[in-house]
């Protein structure tokens, strides 16, 4: 590959009155500046993934990222979007235009503002990301979509509140070490399994504990050709992407397999020369923990249907054979949709050169994976990870 990350910044996730998609955009932009060492001067291009669909009154937002500094006036600069997986999307446009010579330098820019939103308004926003026609009046707007996934998920291989249980109660653990997480809380196995006034039923079998969170934040990263990587203080490479677009409508394909994650998966292991089991951690994209379970499967960890065994088995632990989510994930960092993919490579980057927070940071970490699906499995993106040798 062609491309390195050479500096990042990223705001806590939560719930941040004060804040506006301008002032997240301009923090992280500045902070990731300064993380790299560069100026803003320096910068040939600018990417920012802004998912919107009506969270933020201001749309046409490319150009806030403009307001962090003069310097950054006439710069080449876009906004993109793919659903959930608008952050990826703007890692991957960043790095096509360095692999095609049109950029040395490339900020990348991921936010979303998403709690001033009330909640049936965000609902009706989620489900813009979902078949229309198909999925539009759905009772509970998007968990509702994946609560029928999970229902018929359970249907053919059986119950697996055991399993969604696991997966919530190990994000959320992880999520504590996690300064930027939203919610840095260990609810624990019992609490999550449990239905309760404080863990009710949102759509079908998933409770509360199941749904990754309405969040604000931002995260921002400096990609630069791996020449010029390293004459830099800090470098990790791309080894790997790819990215795999499915159909909209889940009743034109079998909406248990995820099989657009499963291609993308096959495509950045190849172009990589690994195999999953090289991998030293995955970070990937649990909005509901269904998506967890079901990804298990797909990424080839676990044959169909039997995605539970990796939770079960302590596979995906912290300390198991492929940590999964040691940031706490969606689960517990919060789900801000445009930042998320590009929170995803920043985290994954800490673990690969040692400065992931204590508590959160994997021992001899050598290879990343990052799954970052935008809808349904529709809009699929991986990232292969490792550190400037």
């Amino acid at each position: 590959m062609t491309a390195s990350i050479v500096g990042w910044a990223h705001t806590p996730f939560g719930k941040f009155d004060a804040e506006t998609v301008e002032s997240l955009v301009v923090k992280v932009a500045t902070e990731a500046l300064a993380d790299a060492g560069i100026s803003a001067a320096d910068v040939d291009e600018i990417v920012l993934g802004h998912f919107n669909a009506g969270f933020s009154p201001q749309d046409f937002t490319a150009s806030l990222v403009l307001q962090a500094d003069p310097a950054l006036r006439f710069k080449p600069t876009t906004r993109v979007e793919n659903a959930c997986a608008t952050g990826s999307a703007a890692v991957h446009q960043g790095i096509r235009a360095i692999a095609a010579g049109a950029a040395k330098i490339v900020l990348v820019v991921g936010v979303e503002q998403m709690t001033r939103t009330p909640a049936a308004e965000i609902g009706r926003n989620l489900l813009k990301a979902s078949y229309l026609p198909e999925d539009g009046d759905t009772v509970g707007g998007f968990a509702g979509v994946f609560g029928k996934i999970a229902q018929s998920y359970f249907q053919k291989y059986g119950d697996q509140s055991d399993a969604l249980a696991m997966i919530a109660a190990k994000n959320h653990k992880n999520g504590v070490a996690n300064p930027y997480a939203q919610m840095r809380k260990d609810f624990g196995y019992e609490f999550c399994r449990a239905e309760s006034e404080k863990n009710p039923f949102v759509a079908g079998p998933l409770k509360r504990t199941d749904c990754s969170l309405v969040s604000d934040g931002a995260a921002a990263l400096v990609l630069t050709d791996s020449e010029t990587a390293k004459t830099m203080g800090k470098a990790v490479n791309f080894r790997a992407t790819a990215h795999a677009q499915d159909f909209l409508p889940m009743s034109k394909r079998d909406i248990l397999q995820f099989e657009g994650c499963t291609v993308a998966w096959q495509r950045a292991l190849q172009q990589a020369g690994v195999g999953l089991s090289d991998l030293s951690f995955v970070e990937t994209h649990d909005c509901f923990t269904v998506a967890e379970l079901i990804e298990y499967e797909a990424m080839g960890l676990t044959p169909r249907g039997q995605g539970a065994r990796a939770i079960k088995e302590g596979w995906t632990q912290k300390d198991g054979k492929l940590p999964i989510n040691p940031s706490g994930g969606l689960k517990a960092k919060g789900h801000p949709i445009g930042a998320t993919g590009v929170s995803m490579h920043v985290m994954s980057a800490m673990q690969l050169v040692g400065q992931a927070p204590e508590g959160m940071q994997l021992k001899n970490t050598k290879l990343a994976g990052i799954f970052n699906m935008g809808g349904a499995a529709v809009a699929n993106y991986v990232s292969v990870l490792e550190p400037a040798k």
